[in-house]
């Protein structure tokens, strides 16, 4: 059973989005300036991103009192102010393609809110940034860090990187300069061409303890997984060498144990922090694959569901032509919950094997 969690509400063009956050211990230090910061970074790089402008300004209804966490349900909202719905109008009966619409509107009987994808748009991800910086404030009392930065984009990888390198670097999108030089060129020509361009987000964690997780039911491995896939446009996730491991044997897969200063480590890290469902104390390292934003300038076909009939759909409005960028603090955030609730967890056992 999960001692955090969070639940999102809202729709895109409705009056506002938001979270209720449960399980944030009191006495947690909150402040709305690195909050804010966190819901900036998931604007992503303008030149490739809607151009709805919005402010994004947190409201904390509930949960903090004179700057700290009471202990009791947070309840941040955003307000949506930019909002042109009109279009969507026009297009209510052709679902978009690679978008949810068609079977938004089979599930919820047609009475789904489809301006800008309701409550399926990638906007409620602002809830997940949310609920993720206050995660991250959880782990950073046990020191524990977590960093997401663009992998790939297209036809175009970053280079292998330390764990080092990526909490090191400068850079809030990518530490390979080189790479994300080219990786820019990549979304420009998306964006020149009316097209769109998806990518792979890798997220490392950095001195989380070994133990967290456990077989079946409380697997980390499968409980990660799954908060990647409940972010919009995620497709696949693997971790450590992920794929990779069907091209290898034993011999090859195995991380062999041995001793560093005075600790176990493992020499390799091939399975990407985790055996058994559990964490090893190796730093964790995930990869999340990015879908091309499915609304682009080019026609593409599609149906009117009130005629029954093909027709060809070409999109109008503010559209991404990469959302890579604005993935970032999202999967940083997802990372950030399942670790902060395992690390809850844990504690309970710590703290009973203490009292012996």
């Amino acid at each position: 059973m999960r001692l955090l969690n969070y639940n999102l509400f809202g729709e895109s063009h409705g009056k506002a989005i938001g979270v209720v956050i449960r399980g944030v211990p009191p006495g947690i230090e909150v402040r709305e300036g690195e909050l804010t910061a966190e819901l900036e970074r998931r604007k992503g790089i303008r030149r490739f991103a809607t151009k709805r402008k919005e402010e994004d300004r947190p409201v904390i209804l509930s949960g903090v009192f004179r700057g700290h966490t009471t202990g009791t349900p947070i309840a941040v909202v955003v307000e949506n102010r930019d909002v042109e719905s009109s279009y969507y109008e026009e297009i209510k009966d052709t679902p978009r393609p690679g978008h949810g619409d068609y079977p938004a509107r089979i599930k919820y009987f047609g009475y789904n809110d489809y301006r800008g994808g309701g409550h399926l748009s990638g906007r409620l991800t602002v809830g997940i940034v949310v609920a993720g910086y206050f995660a991250k404030k959880i782990l950073e009392r046990f020191g524990i860090e977590v960093r997401a930065y663009i992998k790939r984009i297209g036809p175009v990888e970053a280079r292998e990187l330390s764990v080092e390198e990526v909490f090191s670097s400068e850079n809030p999108y990518c530490p390979d300069e080189e790479a994300f030089g080219e990786m820019r060129e990549v979304m420009e020509d998306a964006r020149k061409s009316g097209d769109s361009v998806g990518g792979i987000v890798e997220a490392v964690a950095r001195n989380v303890p070994a133990g967290l997780g456990g077989p079946y039911e409380e697997d980390i491995e499968a409980d990660l997984a799954s908060a990647f896939f409940r972010i919009p446009a995620v497709k696949g996730v693997e971790f450590g060498l992920g794929f990779r491991f069907g091209e290898l044997r034993g011999s090859e897969a195995n991380d062999p144990f041995i001793i560093r200063n005075g600790k176990v480590v493992t020499e390799t890290n091939n399975h990407g922090g985790f055996l058994g469902g559990m964490t090893t104390g190796m730093p964790i390292v995930a990869r999340v694959v990015i879908k091309p934003t499915p609304s682009i300038y080019l026609p593409q076909r599609t149906v009117n569901i009130g005629e029954m009939r093909e027709e060809w759909i070409r999109l109008r409005g503010r559209f991404d032509s990469c959302i890579v960028p604005k993935a970032l603090p999202v999967v940083e955030g997802a990372m950030a919950i399942v670790l902060a609730d395992h690390l809850l967890r844990r504690m309970a056992w710590v703290g009973f094997e203490n009292a012996r």
